[in-house]
């Protein structure tokens, strides 16, 4: 399960993936067939870079770490 973009506030010790969702659908976002997901250490950043320029009404982020513990 995904981390709500609020809880985000400081990177992670470990990498997450990022994920620009359709609030419509709930479906992961895809360009030419494939899944739009950043793979990052900090999750704010990347978040900020996916709803760019979008309405936020209909996108969401969905942060999910990967491996271990945050």
């Amino acid at each position: 399960m995904g981390m709500a973009m609020s809880a985000m506030t400081t990177p992670l010790r470990q990498a997450c993936a990022v994920r620009l969702v359709d609030r419509r659908t709930g479906l992961t976002h895809r360009v030419n067939g494939s899944p739009l997901v950043l793979f990052t250490r900090n999750p704010t950043e990347a978040i900020a870079e996916l709803l760019s320029g979008r309405d936020a009404s209909v996108w969401e982020a969905r942060v999910e770490p990967i491996g271990g513990r945050t």
